[in-house]
């Protein structure tokens, strides 16, 4: 059984084509106002553009507007439609589950379309009965070309991300049959680039070339997959409304498959990279001349200390310290003061784990408490930290730990500026696990352009003479 996407594929590779035909009979366009109109008109497109076309798109909207003769004369259009050439019935359908089944079986089974647009506004339980046939595929409404789109789908949410954001993310979650797309405006080329960074594989229709003002070549460059496919580009009035509706489909081919010879696939940038270009930005990686506490002159100067004023960033790196507690054995996260803990609260939040912490002071009234927090002797510690420099400040919170009966084997830290912490650990017993060292969060931020060539090396020339003076 192939899936809808392998057959869009494959028509799309036999026509070299990603032009999707809109057969959208407009009431003024037709000698008469009925369903028998529409369908010639249709008819009449579909018979000048079958050999161009990588897929079909009717609109409902412009048959229902006759009533029963329309959805009969929408059949036949579909009909019409030579076997092998996906059909997308552009109808825009959401409701709860069991009206949506009903739409699903009326829409695949009744009129005979391939696939289908799609309102995700109620949610999966809404959107299961149009995916769960590999065989026929759904578009997802995201980011869509009308002006009004900013109204709801540009709302942006404690995350600091946008509702349409979202909806890319969950195309990745939901498409398991490689039967889901997105709609995606091509007036909206930055939307459309964040899209792609997001769902990098997903298959997007990209109506609002031509009528809408949308310009091709820059929606190409923001949503073409890295294969030169993955975009799919309706035009309707473009093609119709021209004196030789072939000879615009064809010219319109052409220009597509010109902008994609053309095309370079974009480097997107990982997710840690993407963290790099942020730590830099907010001032959490400095570069420069500093005096370090050891009276070093540094070309790199780091400050977690800030993370705490910068919430969804802080939110990001707390994800990058679970991906790797996830490997590890521990009953509780233990935080050494102070720049640790804000970044151990938002990991205890994330995944609710059990956070305790060494006081940097212990108080001489109250419950004079070394270690607060709730545990018992024999609980296994991972320690988290900000940053690691030779790892000894990492020795005065661990020996509280342990003076405590806790057990450490693990330390994590965010950065580790490798001048001979992780050896120091390790000959006491100790793993230091990080999500950069300092080398490689460097050439991040170069490779985002935003340090000299000069800076990079200087930080790496640096960091040699670290180690030279460790061994």
């Amino acid at each position: 059984m192939n899936s809808f996407f392998e057959k869009l594929e494959k028509r799309a590779k036999d026509v070299d084509s990603i032009l999707c035909v809109g057969l959208d009979p407009h009431p003024n366009d037709l000698p008469e106002r009925n369903a028998k109109a529409a369908k010639q008109f249709c008819f009449d497109l579909i018979g000048q553009t079958e050999g161009i076309a990588a897929a079909f798109k009717p609109n409902i909207a412009f048959f229902e507007v006759y009533g029963a003769e329309g959805i009969i004369a929408l059949k036949e259009v579909i009909d019409r439609i030579p076997d092998g050439i996906p059909v997308i019935l552009d109808a825009k359908r959401g409701d709860i589950s069991s009206t949506a089944e009903a739409y699903a079986e009326a829409i695949f089974e009744n009129l005979g379309a391939d696939a289908v647009t799609i309102n995700p506004y109620l949610g999966k339980d809404a959107i299961d009965p149009f995916i769960s046939n590999p065989e026929k595929g759904s578009f997802m409404l995201c980011k869509t070309s009308n002006p009004g789109s900013k109204d709801i789908q540009d709302i942006v949410t404690s995350d600091g991300k946008k509702v349409y954001e979202f909806i890319a993310e969950y195309s990745n979650k939901w498409n398991q049959n490689n039967n889901l797309g997105l709609v995606v405006g091509a007036t909206h080329p930055e939307a459309l680039a964040k899209v792609r960074r997001i769902a990098p594989n997903v298959w997007i229709l990209a109506p609002g070339i031509g009528a809408q003002g949308g310009d091709l070549a820059s929606a190409l460059n923001a949503g073409l997959r890295d294969d030169g496919l993955g975009l799919l580009v309706p035009v309707s009035r473009g093609i119709s409304r021209s004196e030789n509706p072939a000879q615009a489909a064809l010219d319109l081919r052409n220009e597509l498959n010109n902008a994609r010879r053309n095309w370079k696939p974009q480097i997107q940038e990982k997710p840690l990279s993407m963290i790099a270009r942020e730590l830099f930005e907010v001032g959490c990686v400095k570069f420069g001349e500093f005096t370090l506490k050891s009276g070093l002159i540094s070309p790199v100067y780091i400050d977690l200390r800030r993370l705490s004023s910068y919430p969804k960033l802080l939110d990001k790196v707390a994800k990058e310290y679970i991906e790797i507690l996830s490997n590890l054995d521990f009953d509780h996260i233990g935080a050494l003061p102070y720049a640790a803990m804000p970044i151990a609260s938002g990991i205890s939040l994330q995944n609710n784990i059990s956070m305790i912490y060494p006081r940097k002071e212990v108080k001489e009234y109250g419950t004079k408490a070394v270690i607060e927090g709730v545990y018992k002797s024999g609980d296994m510690v991972v320690v988290i930290d900000d940053l690691t420099t030779t790892g000894e400040s990492k020795f005065e919170g661990i020996d509280k730990l342990t003076g405590a009966g806790l057990l450490v084997e693990d330390i994590v830290v965010l950065i580790d500026r490798e001048s001979g912490a992780k050896e120091k650990l390790s000959q006491a017993g100790y793993k230091l696990h990080s999500v950069f060292s300092l080398s490689q969060i460097t050439k991040d931020i170069f490779d985002c352009g935003l340090i000299e060539k000069e800076q990079k090396e200087a930080v790496l020339q640096f960091i040699e003479e670290s180690k030279n003076d460790n061994i």
